[in-house]
């Protein structure tokens, strides 16, 4: 049986930003794929009121994991209100739980806001808390006792809250998908049609493209790449399990640095 992968990222479009490549890749190698934002996207917008973006980022995320073939769970938040909590932990737990992942996708622990950072925590615990009989979960959920490895994605622009470079320790190749995740990054119409009228044609698609081709050159040696740090395996697997790098084969590369991250 080929792994479970699933994606949790903060808000609708963060995934399509920082993992979708990966994800496709993942998902061309067979694995079977999963996709959630915590959040429901209820403050991406100038113009719409609450109940009308969400809808609509609901509709725009379901279409997005759609088109990568993913399983897609609903957000559990509104924006701005992640927060590291036993409310958002133990209804993320439950959702874990259900999946069963082998492989688990996060935000990075370095972010330039709250909801990243936040929805980075919640992530790791409810996936430390998968095998603990007494972690109650939201609603009531069988553990699970899986070997599970962890990854952090890039943070938005590849910064983090105070401006710093992140370098990740991981690159995966994604200039064969490059055009699939515009594709799918593009199912969010909402927001591209908002940055576009604020920054011109294309402007999100662009500045997406423009964060993995920065990426790529951070590898030296891929056009386009996404960027990756892996979990300590403690409490999660045995040492050394990497299976994105049995996975992908063709598309990692390692670069070690003794950079800060």
């Amino acid at each position: 049986m080929m792994p479970k992968v699933f994606a949790i990222a903060a808000h609708p479009d963060d995934i399509e930003f920082v993992m979708s490549g990966t994800l496709m890749l993942l998902a061309n190698a067979g694995c079977e794929i999963h996709y959630m934002n915590v959040a429901n996207g209820s403050c991406g917008t100038a113009e719409h009121d609450t109940e009308t973006i969400i809808a609509m980022r609901l509709q725009e995320a379901k279409n997005a994991a759609a088109f990568i073939g993913a399983t897609f769970y609903p957000p559990i938040a509104s924006d701005l209100n992640i927060f590291y909590n036993e409310d958002l932990l133990g209804k993320l737990a439950a959702i874990i739980r259900r999946v069963a992942p082998d492989i688990l996708l996060v935000p990075s622990p370095q972010d330039y806001m709250e909801d990243h950072t936040n929805t980075c925590r919640l992530a790791i615990s409810a996936a430390f808390a998968r095998g603990m009989r007494n972690f109650k979960t939201t609603p009531g959920t069988p553990i699970i006792e899986n070997e599970m490895a962890i990854y952090h994605a890039q943070p938005h622009g590849n910064r983090d809250g105070m401006n710093q470079l992140v370098w990740p320790k991981i690159f995966i190749d994604i200039t064969q998908v490059m055009v699939d995740k515009r594709k799918m990054l593009a199912e969010h119409k909402s927001q591209k049609e908002w940055l576009d009228r604020s920054q011109g044609i294309n402007a999100y698609l662009d500045i997406m493209e423009q964060y993995g081709r920065e990426v790529g050159q951070l590898s030296g040696k891929f056009k386009y790449a996404e960027g990756w740090r892996q979990h300590s395996h403690l409490g999660f697997s045995k040492a050394q399990h990497n299976p994105l790098a049995d996975l992908l084969k063709k598309y990692y590369y390692t670069l070690e640095r003794n950079e800060k991250y």
